[in-house]
């Protein structure tokens, strides 16, 4: 059985940072992709990084150069710091596992929800201005 947990959340003022974690179980992360979306008010769910099983990460273009994309295959965990964080970065943040092969070339918010196979419940990012 899979699970994907998502930790780290919380409210921030802009400008600020945060780490969020997802501990993976049951799950092989030499399957193609990993990644990270999210979900504002009111808003699609959006890609917004991924990580291949060579290492490659790719961004969104609304999030490159702040967020970065890890994972910690010894510790079972996907990681996602944030900095210089926006009020526009307010939303639901998911982990999503088993990835199509799609992640080696578009970009993160190009992928869509039902190209992940696992899904975490989520936890919630604000930020104040």
């Amino acid at each position: 059985q899979v699970e994907l947990v998502e930790s780290g959340g919380g409210s921030v003022q802009a400008g600020g940072s945060l780490n969020l974690s997802c501990v993976y179980s049951g799950y092989t992360s030499n399957y193609n992709c990993m990644g990270w979306f999210r979900q504002g008010p009111g808003k699609e769910r959006e890609g917004i990084a991924v990580i291949v099983s060579d290492g490659t990460t790719r961004y969104a273009t609304s999030v490159k150069g702040r967020f970065t994309i890890s994972k910690d295959d010894a510790n079972n965990t996907l990681y996602l710091q944030m900095n210089s964080l926006k009020p526009d970065d307010t939303a639901m943040y998911y982990c999503a596992a088993d990835g199509p092969l799609q992640c080696y070339t578009d970009a993160p918010d190009a992928l869509k929800r039902d190209d992940f196979g696992y899904w975490g419940q989520g936890t919630q990012v604000t930020v104040s201005s």
